[in-house]
């Protein structure tokens, strides 16, 4: 924070670390959340999903209290990962998110339509105000850590999280391919921009590893990731598997019952900051 200041950005030209949009929402008055954590991507299909929810499961099995809300209005995928078919419901002070089988709360458009499968064929000014919503209208109670599943790409709806939510850091999701490493240099320049960190980059699908010698094949060529990372000074990354058994526990709802410890390091680091 500058020296003297005021609090009035409006009127400011200094780049301090307090300084604000104009565009921040706040939390509904019942609820606390206090670290967000935006998951992102450059584009679809990398698994973004899936790495919002094995983070979530692995600091819910650490004993922090944690939440989901699933910004991905267009195509919501957190609720058939955890298996969740109840709907959310409003009470007086707002509305209330449902909670997975370990206690995660989860706020995703799927959890207010009639029909799961029905298409959203929304406006971006509708969806972004949705999103905002999200997290100003659900009581979201004694959250340590919130992480967000953005949509894939750099367009409306991220910009609106980014400047309306108070986002701690990021967690930028890519896959082997050479495409999507010039895809994730996009998400870090609007990081940057934005003034908000990236804690980490997980690779996902990076390799296979044989049953029966343990040994790692890469499908895709050799792994970029470290290369990645060491480019952009990204502190932190981690590599997913292909793994049949997580691609079985997502179809049957039941993501809680994974097993791995690959994220366990950017968890670890959520809760230090």
């Amino acid at each position: 924070m500058a020296e003297n200041c005021n609090h009035n950005c409006s009127g400011c030209d200094k780049d301090c670390g307090e300084r604000k949009t104009g565009f921040e929402e706040h939390l509904n008055e019942y609820s606390s959340v206090k670290k967000v954590i935006g998951v992102v991507s450059g584009k679809g299909g990398v698994g973004k999903s899936l790495v919002t929810s094995l983070l979530a499961v692995s600091a819910a099995r650490k004993g922090m209290k944690t939440a989901i809300l699933d910004a991905d209005i267009t195509g919501p995928s957190i609720p058939k990962a955890f298996g969740l078919h109840d709907k959310a419901y409003a009470v007086d002070q707002g509305i209330v998110p449902v909670q997975t089988a370990t206690g995660i709360d989860v706020m995703s458009l799927n959890l207010l339509i009639d029909n799961e499968t029905d298409p959203v064929v929304w406006r971006g000014p509708i969806i972004a105000g949705t999103v905002k919503q999200f997290w100003t209208d659900v009581i979201w109670e004694d959250e340590d850590v919130m992480f967000i599943d953005m949509p894939p790409g750099t367009g409306d709806v991220t910009l609106t999280v980014f400047q309306s939510l108070p986002i701690d850091g990021l967690v930028i999701v890519t896959s082997p391919q050479e495409l999507v490493g010039m895809i994730v240099e996009k998400a870090v320049k609007m990081a940057g921009l934005m003034n908000i960190p990236v804690l980490a980059i997980v690779e996902n699908m990076s390799y296979v590893e044989c049953p029966n010698c343990g040994e790692k094949i890469y499908p895709f060529g050799a792994s970029r990731l470290v290369e990645l990372a060491d480019k952009y000074k990204i502190r932190l990354a981690a590599s997913l598997p292909i793994d049949p058994k997580l691609a079985e526990a997502c179809d049957a709802g039941r993501i809680e019952n994974f097993s791995g410890e690959w994220l366990d390091g950017i968890v670890d680091a959520v809760a230090e900051l």
